[in-house]
């Protein structure tokens, strides 16, 4: 994530701002300029064509669009289906948790460039259903034909945490979450009626079997011996499309984590990290580097440095995986899939 100033006076502007603490002026992002501005209303010296996201009155969006009639909601909060009522507190409070995290990976997805409609304009888009626990359908998190459902009670740390140990993963977060299943959504936009299906055959495995008699043999016997010799995780072996929704989760980590450095300044030598060969300066933005090799280096380097930190604190680590080398050629074709869809 990027760090971004203020258009007033350029003191530093987290994404989640929705006022500078310098200047005192209200600011909304810009999805399409990819920074803060301040919107005609709230200051008269600034002429634009800008006013807030409707979930604005509401504390969950500090997104802007332009002021034409035509628009309520911005680029992510328009992808929700069905949302709580303002009158149901409790889910109300934790469907505000959730935007965060999905604004987030809003904001990444446009920056991969990568189509974003919402099902609501084009059946062929993607759609959120945040739902409680109870619900009538009895759906549960995940993503079934451009619809992703998200449970509220994710938003529960108590009980993310509990969920997390009862499945024995080493991380389950509300970010994760999303972009897993957004990895879901986009396996139809790489691989459906594209060549690039035997290549991802080649890695992933053949996805034409039986995903529910598969899910149902994951449940039963758990991940194979020696499972970390080739997957980013158990789960990721239930499955070729759990496999791939595994691996693009991490890849989005990855950039994301170093675009994050990219902005703070982060630097290393190659004694900070566990392999010796590599030679790593400041952390390259990922979104303007081609070369896999390069990103992943840097991300080793990256998260062996805030593992450490955090190790210091007596947290667990914030990236709690070892990629093996068939797992980096997974994330490696995932990246090649982009640069061939942002340069052909």
């Amino acid at each position: 994530m990027k760090i971004f100033k203020c258009p007033n006076c350029a003191s530093t502007i987290f994404f989640e701002n929705s006022r500078c603490v310098n200047c005192g002026n209200v600011l909304g992002y810009d999805a399409v300029s990819d920074g803060f501005i301040i919107p005609n209303s709230y200051n008269s010296y600034y002429n634009n064509n800008f006013k807030f996201c409707d979930n604005h009155k509401y504390g969950i969006c500090n997104w802007l669009i332009e002021d034409d009639g035509n628009h309520i909601f911005c680029k992510a909060c328009e992808l929700n289906r069905k949302v709580p009522a303002e009158s149901d507190t409790e889910n109300f409070q934790k469907w505000k948790k959730l935007e965060v995290a999905k604004h987030r990976l809003v904001y990444q997805l446009l920056k991969l460039n990568l189509p974003l409609e919402s099902k609501i304009k084009n059946n062929q888009g993607i759609a959120f259903d945040f739902l409680s626990e109870n619900n009538s359908d009895n759906m549960v998190t995940g993503h079934a034909g451009g619809v992703i459902t998200i449970l509220l009670s994710e938003a529960d740390s108590v009980h993310r945490e509990q969920i997390r140990m009862q499945m024995d993963e080493p991380y389950r977060t509300l970010l994760g979450h999303f972009r897993h299943e957004m990895g879901h959504y986009y396996w139809g936009f790489f691989f459906d009626y594209s060549d690039n299906i035997f290549n991802f055959r080649n890695l992933f495995g053949d996805e034409r079997q039986d995903y529910n008699q598969a899910i149902n043999h994951y449940y039963c016997y758990g991940a194979p011996l020696n499972w970390n010799l080739n997957f980013i995780s158990k789960y990721a072996t239930s499955h070729p499309w759990e496999d791939w929704a595994e691996t693009w989760a991490h890849y989005l980590h990855i950039m994301d984590t170093l675009e994050t450095g990219n902005a703070i300044g982060i630097s290393f030598s190659s004694n900070q990290t566990q392999n010796q060969e590599i030679h790593i300066t400041r952390c390259s933005n990922p979104y303007q580097t081609r070369d896999f090799k390069t990103i992943f280096e840097t991300s080793i380097a990256l998260t062996s440095a805030v593992n450490s930190l955090n190790r210091s604190m007596g947290l667990p680590d914030i990236y709690p995986f070892v990629v093996p080398e068939p797992v980096f050629q997974k994330l490696s074709f995932i990246h090649n899939l982009f640069n061939q869809h942002l340069y052909s």
